[in-house]
């Protein structure tokens, strides 16, 4: 059911891959990132639960018999499955039946409170979706591939057409498919607004039938803005809160943030944990990011022109649009995104770890004032792990909003984000 309007994605090739594995799919991430549009775009039937015409008969049919709603000409997607999640009982045991592969697409928004009976595995797999990268607007002309870096390959001079304000501007529009498609940049900027707004207001509550106080969310949310990009713990998020705007207890603040994780709205980077040459006590903490940068913008009241103000917050959402794009490159490379920080302050913002054990470690930087002292932390890393366990780094690399994508004498590799691709 291909729709000619439909923007490709990375995760095409994954799925595409994952419908010759299993019996069912499911691809899962924050709304409005496209899963539905993918979904339609590689299924031959299809059901929509949120469909307002139907939804309640459908509701109904899931509770008397789950199994009508899986009949269809296959792949059948099955639309925000996670309003009736007897279907994934359904849809194992119809798998499970026919030992067929390729039969369901399963999309969710948010992760269900029922957990099914059985957990799916060998019979329904696990796709990650997220916002659109630049590689995937259009906006990085791909020239620096990461997949060849893996391989050695140090032929990367190009150059990126993205200046500093083409890149305030992405940062504040975000990844949103409607956004990139709507074809007028202010109404574009103004999507992440109404995604916050539509979350606060009923999307987090409707979830689980929990009742939070839309006020509260939006304080939370905000603190979690200010704090993108650091590892700010719970209490420190909690005490900015109580600065500024509205008093949660701890409790109350990891349950907000509980829920913002099963919707799809934050994801953290997790710390790198390697075997190094020294015992150098390392930093466990997560680092803070929105699943998509332009929800901190929106919660902050930022705009483009704002931003080219405030250089120290751009930064660090621009830090947090590398690791957005990062994430998603890093997957279709059967990779994992981690950070890493140890008690001398020694950091990297990026660790790209593959499943087969190469590892790459990555700083970001908005500008070129900060790249010697991002390259000299990515150099003392690679001297501080113990290469003879984990093996050499396959490179060394900076991510600039810059424009000139080249090896520096030192072998690291300065690369604008404009220019970088899976």
């Amino acid at each position: 059911m291909k729709d000619v309007t439909y923007l490709p994605r990375i995760i095409d090739r994954e799925l595409n891959m994952l419908l010759q594995l299993a019996g069912a799919v499911q691809i899962k991430g924050p709304k409005w990132c496209g899963k539905t549009m993918t979904g339609e775009n590689h299924c031959a039937s299809k059901i929509f639960l949120q469909d307002p015409d139907y939804s309640a008969d459908y509701l109904a049919l899931a509770d008397i018999k789950p199994s009508q709603l899986l009949e269809g000409e296959k792949p059948r997607l099955i639309d925000e499955w996670q309003m009736a999640p007897q279907l994934w009982d359904a849809v194992r045991i119809a798998v499970d039946r026919s030992s067929e592969r390729g039969s369901f697409i399963l999309t969710a928004s948010s992760t269900p409170t029922v957990t099914p009976a059985h957990s799916g595995v060998g019979r329904i797999a696990r796709l990650d979706m997220r916002t659109m990268s630049l590689f995937e607007t259009g906006e990085s002309n791909g020239a620096v591939s990461l997949a060849a870096l893996f391989e050695k390959s140090t032929d990367i001079a190009a150059l990126s057409s993205l200046d500093i304000n083409d890149i305030a501007h992405a940062v504040c529009r975000g990844g949103w498919p409607e956004a990139i498609t709507i074809g007028a940049p202010k109404l574009a900027l103004r999507l992440a607004s109404l995604y916050v707004d539509e979350l606060i207001d009923s999307d987090v509550s409707r979830m689980d039938g929990v009742s939070r106080n839309s006020t509260r969310m939006r304080a939370l949310m905000r603190s979690y803005a200010r704090n993108i990009s650091t590892e700010a713990s719970t209490t420190t998020i909690q005490a900015d809160m109580q600065e500024s705007e509205a008093t949660l207890s701890y409790n109350t603040v990891n349950d907000y943030l509980d829920a913002l994780s099963r919707a799809y709205v934050i994801e953290d980077v997790s710390a790198w944990n390697p075997s190094l040459r020294s015992k150098t006590a390392i930093r466990t903490s997560s680092t803070r990011h929105f699943t998509d940068p332009s929800i901190a913008v929106a919660l902050l009241g930022l705009s483009p022109e704002k931003l080219l103000l405030d250089f120290a917050t751009f930064g660090l959402l621009f830090e947090s649009l590398c690791v957005h794009d990062l994430r998603i490159y890093a997957r279709a490379l059967d990779g994992e995104l981690y950070h890493y920080r140890d008690k001398t302050g020694l950091e990297s913002d990026a660790v790209i770890v593959l499943r087969d054990g190469r590892w790459a470690a990555v700083e970001v930087k908005l500008g070129q004032k900060d790249v010697d002292e991002g390259a000299r932390h990515l150099l003392a890393l690679r001297d501080r792990v113990d290469t003879s366990k984990l093996g050499e780094p396959e490179f060394l690399m900076i991510i600039t909003g810059t424009q000139t994508a080249y090896q520096r004498p030192d072998g690291v590799f300065l690369v604008p984000l404009g220019c970088l691709k899976p």
